[in-house]
């Protein structure tokens, strides 16, 4: 069981867009830096919306609750 302790996401550290339960009209697109328990953080993350995306400064931390599904970019 001590291998689950080193478990980590397979998209981990790629480009990602996320769509979310409580908007579906806007998505967020930014690489997935980090999974720790029920949160996943983002950088580098721009909000995708019907009218154009828009830059995010910062760093983006999402309760897994709230993810609708997760689409990983090639």
């Amino acid at each position: 069981m001590h291998w689950l302790l080193w478990w980590r996401p397979p998209c981990l550290l790629r480009s990602v867009i996320l769509n979310l339960k409580d908007d579906p009209a806007n998505a967020v697109k930014g690489v997935l830096w980090s999974a720790r328990g029920s949160w996943l953080t983002l950088r580098d993350c721009s909000l995708l919306r019907p009218a154009g995306p828009t830059k995010i400064d910062g760093e983006i931390v999402v309760h897994r609750s709230n993810v609708a599904f997760l689409q990983v970019l090639p």
